[in-house]
């Protein structure tokens, strides 16, 4: 198991008393398993210097605007290549399953594909898993990657990461094809709104770009993967 999936779950969570005061354990553990390449690293650096030295108040309100108010970087990954399609139903129910099968509990009412969840499961897969099923989301990863970049946000190196961690890289098609999204600013509430009722991005069959990976892909990988862990997911410490 390794830890870094969780630390950087950790990261992409809501901002908390407790996250700030973890930041020094998150930065052993990723010096420790030495997974993220030194280059990333140290952009992590900035994204744990930012967290551990800021205002509770002030890091929520940066998170809510990014992740919350803003559609393009959702951090629940079907509704990147679904939205609000009914084709995300049976793709939860999917990867629900594969969850169950690994003895992972889901809290409260959080949704299977949100990311830090996701990260969380692959923390208790072998890393050659881990790193299989994290590349079926390399596309969704590379373009919330860029949207970030284009920020300016910090928290563009958890995503650098996870793409340098995965096996398998996005294709360059692909990724354009979802940052064809329009990106909205997120004090417009008519524009977040007219946002939000956007249709489904489609690949492959049935799509304008006729591509060979797309959701379909993602889906029907992510079902075939349900191999059991004998363990349940631990805590960091």
């Amino acid at each position: 198991m390794m830890k870094t999936f969780k630390v950087l779950s950790a990261l992409l969570n809501y901002p908390s008393g407790e996250l700030i005061a973890a930041i020094p354990e998150l930065a052993r553990v990723l010096d420790q398993e030495g997974l993220v390449q030194p280059g990333i690293r140290r952009e992590l650096d900035v994204l744990l210097q930012e967290i551990a030295s800021g205002d509770v108040y002030d890091l929520q309100e940066r998170y809510g605007l990014l992740f919350d108010r803003s559609k393009t970087l959702a951090l629940h990954l079907f509704e990147h290549v679904h939205g609000e399609g009914r084709d995300r139903g049976q793709a939860m129910v999917d990867l629900r399953a594969m969850y169950d099968n690994a003895d992972l509990v889901i809290a409260g009412n959080e949704l299977p594909d949100y990311l830090p969840l996701f990260l969380e499961f692959l923390a208790t897969r072998e890393l050659a898993d881990a790193r299989e099923l994290l590349g079926q989301t390399s596309h969704i990863i590379a373009a919330l990657a860029e949207r970030l970049g284009r920020r300016q946000s910090s928290y563009r190196a958890v995503f650098d990461a996870l793409l340098q961690i995965a096996a398998d890289q996005p294709r360059a098609e692909i990724v354009d094809e979802l940052l064809k999204a329009a990106d909205v600013d997120p004090m417009d509430l008519h524009a977040l709104d007219a946002a939000w009722e956007d249709e489904e991005v489609r690949f492959g069959p049935g799509g304008g770009d006729q591509a060979a990976c797309g959701h379909d892909n993602l889906i029907a990988k992510l079902r075939h993967a349900k191999r059991a862990v004998n363990a349940p997911p631990s805590q960091l410490q």
